[in-house]
């Protein structure tokens, strides 16, 4: 989230965080206990938010919302992140929404805000649910938050249970699968776990995803080596004369092809015999800066 006056300035002026009140029940109390604000309440301090950019007035609204982003946040219990941090991500959608809020578009600002912060959540949740995003096209996200509710059984989806799925939430059925096969997988180390009995440990990915010939360190000496060389060629160039340089670089360095001595010597005015003089002397002059 990028700051703006007014997340800033919430943040700085003792907007309630679950760290600060030492425990998340303690912030839950607090805040049940701030009041609910009446439709005319909240209207006025949006307008004083709106039209005067009072912070004070986006801080009460913000303030008097915070027991619904709990409210949200305990919707996604089951995803096994915490409860705190998920409100935390919350109350940023919320201050988003009290920024955009049009008190003259008659809604509450509980209904227009409940999208940011789930919003919030959600981006949060795709983060950190495991080491791999899960989901990261529309369809994908679509799936990943509605495919639970949608099962009506634990186990996998039979065929008409996909089809269903897949009609209902406007996606392809392959996209169903994959996206079940994706909630039904699980985070691996890519090394076995220490202290595991090798006898008895089920194979780790570092035992069948190898690449050796794309060793770490031969890598690094392969790419240094051939920036080394790449500097040396530019040096060498940069030292050689505008014709000499330029008959190098068609000669040998051309994306297009080799351009013959003779085309080369009916360009410059000279026969295709000096073109070849001069093109060793500059291949000389360049082997002799390769081999210092």
């Amino acid at each position: 989230m990028t700051d703006t006056p007014v997340s800033t300035a919430l943040v700085a002026n003792n907007l309630p965080v679950p760290s600060a009140l030492g425990s998340l029940d303690a912030y839950i109390g607090a805040v049940h206990r701030i009041p609910v604000l009446t439709v005319e309440e909240e209207q006025s301090l949006a307008r004083r938010f709106r039209d005067q950019g009072d912070l004070d007035a986006a801080r009460e609204l913000v303030h008097s919302h915070l027991r619904f982003v709990v409210h949200v946040a305990r919707g996604y219990n089951g995803y096994g992140l915490p409860l705190g941090d998920l409100i935390q991500e919350g109350n940023i959608g919320l201050m988003k929404a009290v920024k955009r809020f049009d008190p003259d578009q008659g809604v509450r600002l509980v209904s227009f805000a409940v999208h940011w912060i789930r919003a919030e959540m959600h981006e949060f949740i795709l983060k950190n649910w495991r080491i791999v995003k899960v989901a990261t096209t529309k369809a994908q996200r679509k799936l990943f938050f509605n495919l639970r509710k949608s099962k009506k059984r634990l186990g996998w989806l039979n065929a008409e249970e996909v089809s269903a799925v897949a009609a209902d939430l406007n996606v392809s059925e392959r996209e169903v699968l994959e996206m079940e096969s994706r909630l039904s997988g699980r985070d691996i180390g890519f090394d076995a776990p220490a202290g595991e009995d090798e006898e008895r440990a089920p194979p780790s990915p570092a035992a069948y995803l190898r690449a050796d010939e794309e060793d770490p360190s031969q890598l690094y000496a392969r790419e240094d080596d051939e920036d080394n060389q790449l500097s040396l060629l530019r040096e060498g160039m940069s030292q050689l004369d505008e014709r000499s340089r330029d008959i190098v670089a068609r000669r040998w360095l051309g994306s297009e092809g080799k351009v013959t001595l003779q085309e080369l010597a009916d360009e410059y005015g000279v026969s295709a015999e000096r073109i070849r003089q001069i093109e060793a002397n500059a291949l000389k002059k360049m082997r002799a800066l390769f081999a210092a």
